[in-house]
């Protein structure tokens, strides 16, 4: 198991301190890992958070609800959907009455790929939790927002 003191060699002041250091510390961690998973399919984790969300929509999605939805939030939502229709993983809409609104689908490429991506996708990044205490630390961040 981890130490945080000892991973970054630090001591803190309070035991919130080093909860918020803790949960941005473990953040970055799990951010890591997923971008080196990830990395392996030819997409990001936000890359991914969208197909998601477009796989889970019963109808095309506005780019901007696609943002709402998003885990991170990407700054240039724009670029991120360029890049996943160059590799064929959405398609875009143009809107019959506003040119200036833009509806994205999700390709069967797109289910394809993360069907593949579920079929290698491990939970090992909380394998020292059992599903009790997953539940309770799920909570627990809920609690903190």
């Amino acid at each position: 198991m981890g130490d945080l003191s000892r991973d970054i060699n630090s001591k803190f002041q309070s035991p919130k301190q080093k909860a918020v250091i803790n949960i941005l510390y473990t953040a970055n961690w799990v951010h890591s890992k997923q971008i080196m998973f990830f990395k392996q399919f030819g997409i990001s984790p936000q890359q991914f958070n969208v197909l998601r969300i477009l796989r889970g929509a019963k109808a095309p999605l506005k780019v901007q609800t696609i943002k709402k939805r998003m885990i991170e939030r990407a700054p240039n939502v724009t670029r991120l959907m360029d890049k996943l229709f160059s590799k064929g993983l959405i398609d875009r809409i143009s809107c019959k009455h506003d040119r200036r609104v833009v509806h994205i689908v999700i390709t069967a490429k797109g289910l394809h790929l993360l069907k593949v991506i579920s079929r290698n996708m491990k939970e090992d990044t909380l394998e020292n939790l059992d599903d009790e205490e997953a539940l309770i630390l799920s909570d627990l961040l809920d609690k903190i927002r």
